[in-house]
């Protein structure tokens, strides 16, 4: 009974962490969309904003190898995490789910509905 209980616990907590990384992949994709250039040409998307120092100035070796990335591509890498999580997450909680365990699917709908709330 205790092995029981607690494997419903982990997989209510699964599912609430599922819920979790689900919603704050949205809110990254929003600050990523407000990261964003307002112009999507190319020059936009290299080149420094307005105010911004760039260090890679007068280098040919630093302007090869640029250190200071656009932010909207650190987001981008953070949302792709983000996926990779959301999707171990959701396929563990599948499977736990398809041992045809009442309680263990009980917990996955708990722990979804949740996170959710939450």
């Amino acid at each position: 009974p205790a092995g029981m209980v607690l494997s419903v616990l982990v997989i209510l907590l699964l599912s609430v962490l599922y819920e979790a990384v689900k919603m704050g992949k949205a809110v990254l994709l929003r600050r990523a969309l407000l990261a964003l250039p307002r112009s999507l040409s190319q020059e936009a998307l290299t080149e420094p904003q307005e105010g911004d120092s760039d260090p890679t100035q007068g280098s040919p070796l630093l302007m090869a190898f640029p250190i200071s990335l656009p932010r909207w591509f650190w987001f981008h890498v953070c949302q792709t995490l983000f996926h990779v999580v959301q999707v171990v997450l959701g396929y563990m909680v599948m499977l736990a789910v398809m041992s045809y365990n009442a309680w263990i699917f009980l917990g996955a709908i708990v722990g979804s509905t949740l996170g959710y709330f939450m």
